[in-house]
């Protein structure tokens, strides 16, 4: 069940300046479409994919050169510790939700399909978005949807669920959708009610916990030389992933020595960011939004 178009597939994989013998990880392997590019490429290399979805595994190949680690790539350190390897020559992450997830009613994670109000990319953790929107108070509603969603009436949104929940619990997408429609017009509903689902699907997974831990851990087992590949969809991420490549750390603070020199663990290949052609955007809608960044580690 191949079920995601790679985004910005020859931009990422030329980004990663593959050596054939070299060592691998994609980070978020879904559908496997990255991978197969990358395998594809290698000859006596080896590639490491990762994913928390137990669906990605069947995407999985029968190669001696491929690993799948079912694991959240905020372990991303542990495990090629784990598995024995001294550092990695590129690194690829693709946070995109993948198709398969937005389509999949079953999932939860779009308002476009009536369904349970899942949202869990790991189906084996307890929390869901049914738990966040039932269970949480009013001010850790209104802090999930203003930092997460850059919602600018959260506390108002927060103070609705509740009301709504206290006559019936809120189980399903279409009943979250109906109290987000109260609060956007027919011009920005779309737009509106993506930030909604979006915060709650950040919650949920603990996605930004998970981003800032796996930077740090991709930098501490990439080897100097070795490319970092990060394709990012909204600001939240973006700005994780564009302080860290620039300063080291997620917060963006450049680090100086004694004399005043500044110091960073990256070089940036490209000047600026790479972002789809409209010819892509056109074939996969879900590139739109899309920002592909990458560095190269310093030795």
């Amino acid at each position: 069940m191949k079920y995601h178009v790679p985004v910005l597939l020859n931009e990422s994989i030329e980004g990663l300046n593959i050596h054939p013998k070299g060592i691998y990880v994609d980070a978020t392997f879904g559908g496997g479409g990255h991978s197969a590019a990358i395998l594809a490429k290698l000859n006596g290399g080896h590639l490491f994919g990762f994913d928390q979805d137990s669906d990605a595994k069947q995407n999985g190949f029968d190669s001696e050169q491929f690993t799948f680690v079912h694991h959240n790539f905020a372990y991303v350190k542990n495990f090629i510790q784990y598995f024995g390897v001294g550092g990695v020559d590129g690194i690829l992450a693709d946070l995109g939700v993948s198709s398969h997830h937005f389509d999949d009613a079953e999932r939860g994670f779009s308002f476009r399909h009536d369904g349970p109000l899942d949202m869990r990319m790991d189906r084996s953790v307890k929390k869901s978005a049914s738990n966040v929107v039932n269970e949480y108070d009013e001010r850790q509603l209104t802090d999930v949807f203003r930092n997460y969603g850059e919602i600018a009436n959260a506390r108002r949104l927060a103070q609705e669920i509740i009301a709504c929940r206290n006559a019936a619990p809120i189980v399903s997408t279409e009943q979250l959708k109906h109290i987000g429609q109260k609060f956007c017009n027919k011009q920005t509903e779309n737009k509106y009610l993506s930030q909604v689902f979006q915060a709650l699907r950040i919650e949920v997974n603990n996605e930004m916990q998970a981003l800032k831990d796996f930077l740090s851990g991709g930098l501490a087992v990439l080897k100097p030389g070795g490319r970092f590949v990060v394709i990012t969809y909204h600001s939240l991420e973006d700005r994780l992933v564009k302080n860290f490549f620039k300063t080291g750390n997620v917060d963006g603070v450049m680090e100086q020595d004694f004399y005043g020199n500044v110091s960073s663990p990256f070089t940036a290949i490209t000047k600026k960011v790479i972002v789809p052609s409209d010819e892509e955007v056109k074939e996969n809608n879900r590139a739109r939004s899309a920002k592909l960044r990458i560095v190269e580690k310093n030795g």
